[in-house]
């Protein structure tokens, strides 16, 4: 197998590859991409790629759907930068209730004061804050970062309300008792006194903190987003900004809109910028490129159902990504059955327009028989693993 990496990677996740996989510098030959952030969304893929591996949590720069279309199954990180995020958030809370950049600022200015000592004792009355203990943070989206945040705020004595209507079990269970949920939006924006946001940006999630959200919630609100730019509209929460309504705005993922304006604390997309984040995020991205490539089980993808059969010990195993419509599967084991070919085990998953399904064969499979499965009107791609 030939991978390519768009981005550096940590020698650690490249170094989980098994040592069967060639590093190659041709797109064109590889098999396998592994990238951060580099742009995807205007290459055009071979018919050799078969998996992009994402060091990261966000795929907003690999185009998935057309992925999906073409058989490329697309894999993230989810929870592997979780706690670099966490602790960039946890930052922010206190930025947002203590003016250090303003006070920061002042020391940088008066760096050639030599009575600094005296003078700062007079500077420091326009710097003071409030103190986070006691205070209400509402949480929007209890996925693996906002799990740990409510954990982490709840661990620094504020009250916390999450909403997240998709929280999954294990995100549940791994949650501070303490924290309050909610079904409702509209409480967090009441009670909050800090609302932090940490939900995927899609259609109906883009946009969401605007005009209409932020006149719900307390006046002199801190509002924090390490998620993505466009959950917020800008001018929206610049227009709060001036009027008082939002009192700091906090974000790892400014616009040129939003830098220069007047309470607005900016960090240059450094969430997952740490070397524990970028390694674990590299070790999950090879391990799931490893296991698909190597015995073609799908867990983490973005554009195709998790779907396994553990290592791949039979004489064959034929993996076929294709259309979730009707007859697909009866129209694979009816082809394998006129072809004598006995399945020992199968998996079959859906997610949308695509599914994956999976056979181990008790014997080995002839290249007509897999070509005949290609022909299938709504199969995109067959692979096939011998041993």
């Amino acid at each position: 197998m030939k991978y390519i990496t768009l981005n550096p990677i940590a020698q650690a996740g490249l170094d989980t590859l098994p040592n069967s996989f060639e590093k190659t510098e041709n797109i064109d030959e590889a098999n396998a991409v592994l990238v951060r952030s580099a742009s995807m969304l205007d290459m055009q893929f071979s018919e050799n790629l078969e998996a992009i591996g994402r060091a990261g949590a966000g795929v907003n720069n690999i185009p998935v759907e057309r992925c999906a279309e073409e058989g490329i199954v697309v894999f993230n990180t989810p929870g592997a930068n979780a706690n670099g995020v966490k602790e960039l958030v946890v930052l922010g809370l206190i930025l947002a209730a203590r003016d250090a950049k303003g006070g920061m600022a002042w020391v940088d200015a008066n760096l050639d004061d030599e009575n600094i000592s005296k003078s700062m004792e007079k500077a420091k009355s326009k710097f003071a804050g409030t103190e986070i203990a006691g205070k209400t943070l509402g949480v929007i989206g209890l996925g693996a970062i906002g799990v740990l945040v409510a954990n982490a705020a709840i661990g620094l004595q504020m009250r916390v309300i999450g909403y997240d209507p998709y929280i999954s079990v294990h995100n549940a269970l791994s949650m501070s008792r303490s924290v309050e949920l909610t079904n409702s939006l509209d409480d967090i924006y009441a009670q909050a006194d800090y609302v932090t946001i940490h939900v995927p940006q899609n259609d109906a999630t883009k946009g969401m903190i605007n005009a209409d959200a932020i006149a719900k919630m307390k006046d002199g609100v801190a509002l924090l987003n390490f998620a993505r730019d466009g959950l917020v509209v800008t001018a929206d929460v610049k227009a709060a900004l001036e009027s008082g309504k939002i009192r700091k705005y906090v974000t790892d993922i400014p616009n040129h809109e939003i830098v220069n304006v007047p309470n607005v604390v900016a960090f240059p997309h450094l969430g997952a910028s740490t070397e524990e984040s970028e390694t674990n995020c590299a070790i999950m991205a090879a391990k799931e490129l490893a296991d698909f490539l190597e015995n073609g089980n799908i867990t983490n993808s973005v554009n195709y159902p998790a779907a396994s059969l553990g290592e791949a010990l039979k004489p064959a195993r034929i993996c076929v990504a294709h259309k979730n419509v009707p007859n697909v599967i009866s129209t694979l084991t009816t082809l394998l059955g006129s072809a004598k070919a006995n399945i020992s085990d199968m998996v079959s998953k859906s997610r949308g327009n695509f599914a994956y399904s999976m056979f181990d064969m008790d014997h080995d499979i002839k290249d007509a028989t897999i070509s005949a499965i290609q022909d299938i009107p709504d199969v995109i791609r067959v692979k096939v693993i011998r041993k």
